[in-house]
């Protein structure tokens, strides 16, 4: 089965379009899943400590436009945690925080440790093949590793783990097309 997995929306509708539109184009077929931070909250991590009871119109940039792209399923981002937090309302319990699908496992990212330079440290993940966000960092990882990829090329992954960062569609359009049939990822890009 194929699945077009994309994170990190942040509210914009534009790239948000080129990644659907991409999907439609390069992978008819696919699933799509959401790996969180769909929305973009206004408020940042230190203030939110001490809000509470913030009108959802200030805390999130929203748009019905928007809204009406967000036809998947998705796990639940940082961004979708601050936004109830400084809200006080549950309007995203509902999304998972990871979603097992044929072999392999979707997280956002904001769960696990990072370095100073956001390298993840992807040790406590059981799944074979981690798919994640939260850095906007596209990469492959095996072993801690960084490893090189073209956008466009599958990559043939070896009954091992890895760690799959789809990157980010807000600014860098960037998705990920994983066959878990074929045991591929291939990293995309809309223009």
């Amino acid at each position: 089965m194929q699945y077009a997995i994309l994170g990190d929306l942040h509210s914009s509708v534009e790239d948000t379009k080129a990644v659907l539109d991409d999907i439609r184009l390069n992978a008819k077929n696919a699933e799509i899943i959401g790996l969180g931070d769909l929305y973009e909250c206004r408020i940042g991590k230190k203030k939110a400590k001490a809000l509470n009871s913030i009108p959802f119109e200030e805390a999130a940039e929203y748009s019905d436009e928007f809204k009406q792209l967000l036809q998947f399923p998705s796990v639940r981002g940082n961004q979708e945690e601050r936004i109830m937090k400084v809200t006080g309302l549950d309007l995203f319990l509902t999304l998972p925080e990871y979603i097992k699908i044929e072999g392999a496992e979707i997280i956002h990212g904001h769960q696990f440790k990072w370095s100073s330079d956001w390298k993840p440290f992807l040790e406590q993940i059981d799944a074979s093949i981690v798919f994640f966000g939260h850095s906007h960092d596209a990469a492959l990882y095996r072993k801690g590793t960084k490893k090189a990829f073209q956008y466009g090329q599958p990559i043939y992954l070896k009954n091992k783990k890895y760690g799959v960062n789809v990157g980010a569609v807000i600014e860098n359009r960037e998705w990920c097309l994983y066959d878990s049939d074929d045991r591929t990822v291939t990293f995309m890009k809309a223009q």
